[in-house]
């Protein structure tokens, strides 16, 4: 009976965040109207050649063929009606092509580089937590707190700069950017993607490692561990088998919540590297406000943070029977 009361919870709670989602995807399209509406960056600009602006005739007809001439909450309206029917715009950034088309032809490079980075910070956070919690005070736990409060507090932007400057440019170990090497006639390489990968997980892999180690910590000083190692068990197993299940159940929230980091800081590194994804691409429709892709993008990567957070819930939801008997 538990656990069928357990799953229509789970069920209830899944239902309701995909009843909101579309409520959640309006506020973010409408704000994402109002930044582009104060935003510096004119759209002129971006037709301007040899540094000449467009003339009063040009920039009338271009205005006129794209709807930008029309006050912002005409076009909101307009757009919230196509996105309905299921037409996302077209692009003006490249050439009037079709916004849906240029999100599956690059989703799925910006997904690899997150889930790589999310899973680099993940192992690693996790091993370097541990370690610092079972040797607490020694080398490698001054160590790991030194370099977390480093990484946290380094711009991600600065860092990708630093890894290129000495790992390629110095070292010559990897490539600087991109996704294939041109001077091969070889494809993808997974080489392209050490760098931009293991930058985007730097700043999550410290935050991580911190969270574990303190929660780590914290468990060890419950009576429980500490009846455990009164009979006895050995400090490994009472770490591993003890501490660490009850430690980690507060760090799958954590997951979810720093996917949104990991979402936004990929624009700066994609940007950096020259990663042909969603971020870079998103920089480059700001720049020339591209209204319809720029709101693709962000409708994607808020449909991706949404998701995750649920996904999050979900197996916290599950794997903590205490959760479950609440539910219940």
């Amino acid at each position: 009976m538990r656990r069928a009361a357990a799953s229509r919870g789970a069920l209830a709670m899944v239902a309701r965040r995909l009843l909101a989602l579309p409520l959640v995807l309006l506020a973010v399209a409408a704000m994402t109207f109002g930044m582009v509406a104060v935003s510096p960056f004119d759209w002129r600009d971006a037709y301007a050649t040899g540094g000449q602006s467009l003339s009063a005739e040009t920039a009338e007809r271009i205005a006129r063929v794209w709807d930008l001439d029309a006050p912002v909450h005409e076009q909101f309206g307009r757009w919230v009606g196509n996105v309905v029917s299921g037409d996302l715009g077209h692009s003006r950034l490249l050439g009037g092509q079709p916004v849906a088309a240029q999100l599956r032809a690059r989703a799925g490079k910006s997904a690899l580089l997150v889930a790589t980075a999310l899973a680099l910070a993940l192992v690693g956070g996790l091993l370097a937590g541990v370690l610092a919690a079972a040797f607490r005070d020694g080398p490698f736990d001054w160590l790991v707190r030194t370099f977390s409060f480093y990484s946290v507090a380094s711009p991600s932007f600065w860092l990708a700069l630093l890894a290129v400057w000495l790992f390629s440019i110095q070292l010559g170990w990897l490539p600087p950017g991109g996704t294939t090497d041109l001077r091969s006639a070889g494809g993808f390489s997974l080489r392209h993607l050490i760098l931009p990968a293991a930058t985007l997980a730097i700043s999550q892999l410290a935050w991580f490692a911190m969270f574990v180690r303190n929660q780590l910590l914290e468990v060890l000083r419950e009576d429980y561990v500490r009846f455990a190692e009164a009979h006895g068990l050995r400090r490994a197993k009472v770490l591993f088998h003890h501490a660490l299940p009850n430690a980690l159940l507060p760090f799958l929230t954590g997951v979810g919540a720093n996917l949104t980091e990991l979402v936004g800081g990929s624009v700066l590194i994609e940007t950096v590297f020259g990663w042909p994804g969603l971020g870079a691409l998103a920089v480059q429709a700001a720049r020339v406000v591209d209204l319809p892709l720029l709101l693709g993008i962000t409708m994607l990567g808020s449909v991706v943070i949404v998701l995750g957070n649920l996904i999050s819930d979900l197996s916290y939801r599950f794997v903590d029977p205490r959760v479950r008997e609440a539910a219940a």
